[in-house]
């Protein structure tokens, strides 16, 4: 069905071959996925099946990618809509109409469709992707995840024979997930569709693959093979895979169902250590960020990078559109309070009687289905949002990093960036640099930011709000995107931050992300708080919201192989 023979994707002033040496077939009815680090050219890879690249992308590619007998070098992406269907990491980019109905019929009126046909499938995909309850709704007022099932559905009703999709589940519910990634199975199964995906959640996903192909590093021709074969030697893997390596199990387990009946020895050995380990432990950077440059001579201001003993510090300007309120401010010993809070859009309720409060040095996982108000809390805390009753009290500066991290750049390559985050937060030259080279090394300097990859962006997104020292950080799905090493290496930023007094709230749908790194989780419900507590005990409780590792070694009380390594060692 989809073809690759010995491709090559050179993008235009690059030096080098973005991918090289692809060679390998998707059979028809098969969901072969596709992992490997970020920036290893996963996109281009997709992009390169439906025709986007490279005439759209531009660039060269040689070698040949046939879809359904049809050679995408010569078939523009309109002449293959009807048998590729194309889900990308934005879905606004995507949508073309106004309401949810609207965009999944559009495709089908574009393919000129009989409407009694149209009508059925709409409503059909409606069933198939829990969007009957949205139908009507604007899509401008659809949560990040909402959004991603819209788009997909979009896809879906002209039925093509294949699916590419780019980190479909990136911004889902582990509920929403599960039930995306069960039509994908249903298609595949009985309807023989035929779907290509990339994924860096592989938690979520691996055990659907037929077969896997691993792209380990920009350039290298990728690797083919079964799930087992490729998570043997693949850099990136689940945690369920994690805790096979570390407990010396083969083959190795790829579901929760696997591990837990290899997992009784191991569980022996943990029985009389089933406390759970410190949260926080282990390295953190070295976040003692250069002084701010308004002190400085101007001469002086240089792409130095020295280190001081100020930690980051509290004072900011504001950037863009983004708003960090320092007023009213509330003692030291709080970061932030919210009272009795309620928020009211479009005549929806999103948040109701919310009351919180964040002290230094915590960290705080707001979690819950798509839709629930994680992001409204944050857009509320952060003053984007007023409140419809209720206040929202703050002890300094508040940062937050949004959903789509595009929203907080604007200029023409990241060093522009950095230099605009610099003086915008005035800091030293090259404090934001410093950040961005911290968190993910290999972004050069002159790589436009809409080239780079979604968890790129938010990398850079995020050293950006970093350079501006907010004593409050809010982090909107912070690890979409990003691979499980740059997860590792946020996580470890994060924690030092919080040990040196941040206070740091994310909405998060990654509950691997929230056990390895949250002092307590909030769990929100049709915008009201249904839980509040420490992470284990929250966590643990919740089938929907619990880690592999928790549900792996069950009853006790593990939340990550970190953990059980330590109590092992």
């Amino acid at each position: 069905m989809i073809r690759f023979e010995n491709v090559s994707v050179t993008y235009d002033g690059a030096p080098e071959p973005t991918v090289q040496g692809v060679d390998f077939e998707v059979p028809e009815g098969e969901l072969v996925l596709l992992v490997g680090p970020s920036g290893v050219g996963k996109s281009t890879v997709l992009g390169a099946v439906s025709g986007l690249v490279p005439h759209f992308t531009g660039g060269t590619l040689r070698g040949r990618v046939t879809v359904a007998g049809r050679d995408t070098r010569t078939h523009r992406p309109r002449e293959l809509a009807d048998v590729v269907g194309t889900v990308g990491q934005d879905p606004l980019s995507h949508f073309v109409t106004d309401t949810v109905e609207d965009e999944l019929a559009y495709g089908m009126e574009s393919l000129g469709l009989a409407p009694d046909v149209m009508r059925r499938r709409v409503e059909e995909t409606l069933d198939l992707l829990g969007l009957t309850d949205l139908r009507g709704r604007p899509i401008a007022t659809l949560s990040g995840g909402q959004q991603q099932r819209v788009a997909i559905g979009s896809v879906l009703t002209p039925h093509p024979s294949a699916l590419v999709l780019d980190e479909p589940t990136s911004a889902l519910d582990p509920a929403a997930a599960e039930e995306v990634l069960a039509v994908l199975q249903r298609l595949v199964h009985d309807l023989g569709t035929t779907v290509l995906m990339a994924e860096h959640r592989l938690e979520r996903v691996i055990q659907y693959a037929d077969q896997v192909v691993l792209l380990s590093a920009p350039g290298e021709a990728p690797v083919l093979g079964t799930p087992a074969e490729v998570m043997a030697v693949s850099p990136v893997y689940p945690p369920v895979v994690a805790l096979g390596r570390l407990a010396d199990w083969s083959p190795l387990p790829l579901t929760v169902r696997d591990a837990r009946r290899r997992a009784a020895d191991l569980r022996q050995q943990l029985e009389e250590r089933d406390d759970i380990a410190p949260q926080g432990r282990g390295a953190v950077f070295d976040l003692r960020l250069p002084p701010r440059g308004r002190d400085q001579p101007q001469q002086a201001r240089s792409r130095q990078q020295p280190t001081p003993p100020d930690p980051l510090g509290e004072k900011t300007t504001p950037r863009r559109w983004f708003k960090r309120r320092r007023t009213p401010t509330h003692p030291s010993s709080c970061a932030a309070e919210v009272q009795a809070l309620a928020v009211t859009r479009d005549r929806v309720q999103a948040l109701r009687d919310i009351n919180l409060t964040v002290t230094p040095g915590e960290t705080i996982a707001v979690m819950g289905r798509n839709g629930a108000g994680k992001s409204t809390l944050l857009n509320t805390l952060v003053g984007l949002i007023e409140p419809s009753a209720g206040s929202v009290t703050l002890g300094g500066a508040v940062g937050l990093v949004p959903q789509e991290p595009r929203d907080l750049l604007y200029t023409d390559t990241v060093a522009a960036e950095c230099a605009a985050a610099d003086a915008d937060a005035s800091a030293a030259p090259g404090t934001c640099r410093a950040l961005v080279s911290e968190l993910l090394p290999d972004i050069c300097d002159d790589t436009h930011p809409r080239d780079l990859s979604e968890g790129q962006r938010l990398t850079l997104a995020l050293a950006v709000v970093l350079t501006a020292r907010p004593k409050l950080l809010l982090l909107d799905e912070p690890t979409r995107g990003l691979d499980y090493a740059a997860k590792a290496r946020l996580v470890t930023l994060l924690r030092g931050l919080a040990a040196q007094g941040h206070a740091i709230v994310l909405a998060t749908h990654d509950v691997e992300l929230a056990a390895e790194l949250a002092h307590r989780v909030i769990l929100l419900a049709e915008g009201e708080v249904i839980a509040d507590g420490p992470t284990a005990e929250v966590v643990v409780s919740s089938p929907s919201f619990a880690p592999q590792v928790t549900k792996i070694l069950a009853p006790q009380r593990w939340l990550t192989v970190a953990q059980v390594r330590e109590s092992l060692a």
